[in-house]
C-alpha cells in the first residue's frame, strides 16, 4: 500500500499542510499514522476524504456541514435522505446569496451609470457612496 507524506497529500488534494494539520485537530481528518521518523503517513482512504473535504468546501458548505456530511461517510447504510436535506439546505443558501448578489450587482450598475467623468470633487460614484442623513 502507497503512503503519503503531509507534503505529497497536500499536493495530491491541492490543500496546504497547515490546512490538513487543522483539520486533525478539528477531527475532520483521522490522526495520521507515523513513520519511524515520526511523520505523519496517509493512505489512499486519507487522500479520499480529503478529496471529499476539499469538494465540499469549494461548494460552500461550511465546516458542520462538512462534519455532517463525513457523519454519513462514515456510516454507509445510514438512509441518505438526511443528505439530502442537507444539500437542499445548502442550495438554498446559495440561492439566496446569489439573489442578494443579483442586487448588489444591480445597485452597482445604477452607481456606475452615473458617472460622467470629470473630476474628483464632482465624482458621481462617490457621491452615491456618501452615506445621506
Amino acid at each position: 500500500m502507497t503512503r503519503l507524506t503531509i507534503g505529497a497529500l497536500a499536493k495530491a488534494t491541492n490543500t496546504k499542510v497547515e490546512t490538513i494539520r487543522w483539520y486533525e485537530r478539528e477531527g475532520i481528518m483521522p490522526t495520521p499514522l507515523r513513520t519511524a521518523g515520526n511523520y505523519r503517513s496517509y493512505d489512499e482512504r486519507q487522500r479520499q476524504r480529503l478529496g471529499f473535504v476539499r469538494r465540499c468546501r469549494d461548494l460552500g458548505f461550511s465546516l458542520d456541514e462538512v462534519k455532517d456530511l463525513l457523519a454519513f461517510v462514515d456510516q454507509p447504510r445510514r438512509d441518505c435522505g438526511a443528505v439530502e436535506r442537507i444539500a437542499n439546505v445548502h442550495l438554498g443558501a446559495v440561492r439566496r446569496k446569489m439573489a442578494d448578489l443579483a442586487r448588489l450587482a444591480e445597485e452597482l450598475e445604477r452607481i456606475c451609470s452615473n458617472c460622467r467623468g470629470g473630476t474628483v470633487a464632482d465624482c458621481q460614484i462617490l457621491d452615491a457612496l456618501i452615506p445621506k442623513s
